[in-house]
């Protein structure tokens, strides 16, 4: 690990390149493709920010829904085992566990957690002009 320039530091001296001093030289598909790249080099950066207060948010919820479990320590294996247990929690959703009873109110409090957790890093403008 680095200590300096860190991963935040690289990724917004990219985001600088590509939109002050490339952009303005570009026209078409090239300069909608580098604001393309710049854009997704922000979504980057705000999933690395964010990445294990959302995990860890994500299965907290999950473990309310589903009962505890234990959470995988590994990157991969953590992203293996939310998926298999949303999954699981897609499959009640289906068979109408959720239609009519408590249960409920507490999906869709995760859910709209989980989705706002999301758009912070893919879209925050929108949560901005959509918050209710």
């Amino acid at each position: 690990m680095q200590d300096r320039p860190t991963y935040h530091e690289l990724l917004a001296a990219l985001e600088r390149f590509l939109e002050d001093e490339l952009l303005p030289t570009l026209e078409g598909a090239a300069r909608f493709n580098t604001r393309v790249a710049a854009n997704t080099l922000r979504i980057i950066r705000r999933e690395l920010e964010h990445e294990d207060e959302q995990l860890a948010a994500e299965w907290a919820g999950l473990d309310e829904l589903l009962g505890p479990a234990e959470r995988p320590a590994d990157g991969a294996a953590l992203h293996e085992a939310l998926h298999q247990r949303n999954e699981q929690l897609c499959q009640r959703i289906r068979s109408g566990d959720v239609d009519a009873n408590p249960f409920r109110a507490a999906v869709l409090s995760h859910v709209r957690r989980t989705v706002r957790d999301k758009l912070l890093v893919t879209n925050p403008a929108w949560l901005g002009e959509h918050q209710s």
